[in-house]
């Protein structure tokens, strides 16, 4: 398993429409077999800032799986007008530094 953090800034005006665009792009990753489950959250001191956190099976899986299947066209298509406000997409490994209920 693998762990993809996207990390967005953009004016807290559009959290709305952006949390409601993740909503319907969220239905593509439901569907795909090499999503194991994702999370988008807001930042409580900064509103425009936002995590998507993106379980995958593995990096591959989710470069040649997922973005090569027909899941990833409607993905892109809800999320594209905020793709010039990520400041950071990358894979993740696991560590064994764990607690609480983590997963």
């Amino acid at each position: 398993m693998i762990v993809e953090y996207i990390r967005y800034k953009l004016p807290a005006a559009d959290g709305a429409t952006f949390e409601r665009d993740y909503a319907r792009a969220a239905a593509s990753l439901a569907a795909s077999p090499f999503c194991l489950g994702y999370e988008l959250s807001r930042c409580a001191e900064e509103p425009g800032v936002y995590v998507l956190r993106i379980r995958w099976t593995s990096a591959e899986d989710h470069l040649q799986g997922f973005r090569r299947s027909e899941h990833f066209p409607p993905f892109l298509a809800a999320i594209r007008p905020y793709v010039p406000q990520i400041e950071e997409m990358r894979h993740y490994e696991l560590t064994g530094v764990v607690g609480g209920t983590a997963n």
